[in-house]
């Protein structure tokens, strides 16, 4: 391989998995991850609303990578007292998520901002929680996006982590590994016109087993309290609370 395709190869790498491909995708993105998870995201996301608790009135909570704002949204609704910002690198999914917080009137309760989840904007220990869904494998030093999160959350608050993982034992693994390596790639360039879904399918792939993952939270300063499977184990709830 030349120099020159290799830095070619380099740059394509970088944009996918960026602020720039979502700000493409961002119209469609909802539509697309419900069809191609036949909902059960939903369902998952619902079970990391209750894992950020418990909250009380006042308290302020961190949705990184938060996209079209739906996991902002099922905070606000769940945990009534609290205020939600969230953060995320693409400038038009966030478009997205403003006019449905607007749509549903918690503007003066969900605040959305463009921001690196390697580099947060707020001081430490702004918020009483933090969490993060189908995000952190797109963050290029996880690491130090989880140190990060730490960073942010006040000591003893939770950090949350949802996000999907190939599944590699269990009887319909095999199943579930067609799905993840041919369904959702075709049926998402289907859909969307975009190549995109090829992406996200080599980065689920590419993202560490449960174990070597919650390991990375510790080295994060996190004390991880458990790890939830979810449906045949295409996905993982990390639920941690910051060290000190």
């Amino acid at each position: 391989m030349t120099a020159s395709s290799s830095n070619t190869t380099l740059a394509t790498t970088q944009q996918l998995g960026s602020g720039q491909m979502f700000d493409r995708i961002a119209a469609r993105y909802d539509r697309l991850n419900k069809i191609m998870s036949m909902g059960l995201d939903r369902l998952w996301r619902r079970r990391l609303v209750r894992a950020v608790g418990p909250l009380t009135d006042g308290d302020r909570v961190l949705d990184v990578a938060s996209g079209t704002a739906d996991v902002a949204l099922a905070i606000a609704n769940y945990w009534p007292g609290t205020t939600l910002t969230g953060l995320d690198p693409s400038a038009g999914m966030l478009d997205v998520g403003r006019q449905k917080v607007r749509d549903r009137g918690l503007s003066e309760r969900i605040e959305l901002v463009v921001g690196d989840a390697q580099d947060m904007p707020f001081a430490d220990d702004t918020f009483a929680a933090s969490c993060i869904s189908f995000g952190i494998r797109n963050v290029p030093d996880r690491l130090q996006g989880l140190r990060e999160m730490a960073r942010v959350t006040r000591p003893g608050g939770v950090v949350a982590v949802l996000e999907l993982s190939e599944p590699r034992e269990g009887l319909l693994s095999p199943l579930a590994r067609f799905h993840v390596h041919h369904v959702v790639p075709r049926l998402g360039a289907w859909l969307s016109g975009e190549q995109e879904y090829r992406y996200l399918q080599e980065s689920i792939a590419a993202f560490p087993p449960p174990q070597k993952f919650a390991a990375l939270m510790k080295s994060a300063g996190l004390e991880v309290e458990r790890i939830d499977v979810q449906t045949l184990a295409t996905a993982h709830l990390y639920v941690a609370r910051k060290v000190g």
